[in-house]
């Protein structure tokens, strides 16, 4: 039986996962820094969890882990 990985937190490399995943830009370069409060709120809406009294705090690392585990696809 194999474990779960644990879920990972807010990194640069990360940031770059969920943005691969969910693309918050508009196609042309332009959109919010990955990793910033408007970056999380875009990936929230995206996600359609914007509101949802369960998630996280924006500002927390528990909200990287949350939308880690819940909305990631490993990499590879």
């Amino acid at each position: 039986m194999s474990e779960e990985p644990e879920p990972q937190g807010c990194s640069s490399d990360w940031f770059l996962l969920v943005e691969e995943q969910f693309p918050t830009g508009d196609g042309q370069g332009h959109g919010p820094d990955p990793g910033s409060l408007e970056w999380r709120s875009v990936v929230e809406f995206k996600l359609g969890i914007r509101d949802d009294p369960a998630i996280p705090s924006l500002e927390s690392d528990q909200w990287c882990a949350y939308i880690d585990k819940h909305f990631v696809k490993p990499a590879g």
